[in-house]
């Protein structure tokens, strides 16, 4: 019988999970400010790989997340596919197809399993909006499948 809930986990089933036992920190994880470039913004995506990445302002408040396709459709539609353009327009212009919700890092294991159904990360922010890492999913599916923590 398949399970009607938004997601198949219990309470029991998530014992011991809180944010900050599967948070990566801040200083763990790569980010970008809102104020670089495209083309710096493109130079992270290609050196570590990621397609999505957390963007701050410059004192450290989340803004939302930037993605590769973001950056790319900001160069097809709005670049004429000129690089050059991508050296002098800022990620404050780009538009965010499907940017990542962050939540608080006092926020209930139940929102954090919600929101990693439909984010491969979960951006976590303390009580003043300064980002102070990640829940990945990967670590949450670690978590949960861990020998005895199964009902």
């Amino acid at each position: 019988m398949l399970n009607q809930a938004p997601y198949p986990y219990t309470m029991n089933s998530m014992k011991g999970f809180s944010v900050l036992s599967c948070l990566t920190p801040k200083s763990e994880t790569q980010f970008i400010l809102d104020a670089a470039t495209i083309r710096q913004a493109l130079e992270k995506f290609d050196a570590h790989k990621f397609s999505v990445v957390p963007v701050l302002d410059k004192d450290g408040n989340y803004i939302n997340t930037v993605s590769e396709g973001d950056l790319l459709r900001f160069i097809k539609n709005e670049a004429n596919f000129d690089i050059r353009v991508a050296e002098t327009k800022t990620l404050k212009e780009v538009a965010r197809y499907r940017p990542y919700e962050c939540l608080d890092v006092n926020c209930s294991s139940e929102k954090v399993l919600a929101l990693s159904l439909r984010q491969n990360f979960v951006p976590i922010v303390d009580d003043r909006n300064k980002y102070i890492g990640i829940v990945k999913r990967s670590d949450i599916i670690t978590l949960l499948s861990a020998p005895g923590d199964a009902e």
